[in-house]
């Protein structure tokens, strides 16, 4: 039975960086489930959960020796078993907001206290298209527990939005 590990690697950024990465990972009968790549700054970061045979796990290590010897982080851990949120209704969520440090933790304790799982993540700071200013741009693949009304959520963020100067919108998806 497969063995389903978290691999992340950060490091500078260089041309073949992921050529290196998915070598050291096929040299290993492993294979790519899903993968965010994302170059911050003058560094490369890899996070991607890696499906491998059970008697692999051991030489994860020693196949990544060459990138951790060129100062590469590299961290694995092996997957555990969680209560599923595959029924949970699944939302975009979208923020916008003048640029200024503490939206991130807003928004974060929103939906931790309403018990919302956040799946994905993205941020990033864009100029505004009028006045040129830095516009703070979140968006989020959100699991909401199937007990929280859609209504009452939306409210509920629309009113935190308001107390913190933010532009938030829901939008529910489809697939779930």
């Amino acid at each position: 039975m497969p063995t389903e590990i978290v691999f992340t690697l950060t490091g500078p950024d260089r041309v073949g960086i992921v050529e290196d990465v998915s070598e050291a990972l096929l040299s290993l009968r492993g294979n790519i489930a899903t993968s965010r790549m994302v170059r911050l700054g003058g560094e490369f970061a890899v996070l991607m959960l890696v499906s491998l045979p059970a008697e692999a796990v051991d030489d994860l290590e020693a196949a990544f020796v060459p990138l951790t010897s060129q100062g590469y982080t590299i961290t694995t851990r092996a997957t555990e078993e969680r209560a599923s949120l595959r029924d949970w209704p699944r939302y975009r969520l979208d923020v916008r907001a003048a640029d200024r440090e503490g939206v991130l933790h807003e928004i974060a304790h929103e939906l931790a206290l309403r018990g919302v799982s956040i799946e994905s993540m993205e941020i990033e700071t864009i100029e505004a298209p009028m006045s040129g200013s830095p516009l703070g741009c979140l968006s989020a693949l959100v699991a909401v527990p199937p007990q929280l009304a859609e209504e009452q959520l939306r409210a509920e963020l629309r009113d935190a939005g308001h107390r913190s100067n933010v532009d938030v919108v829901l939008t529910p998806l489809n697939a779930q």
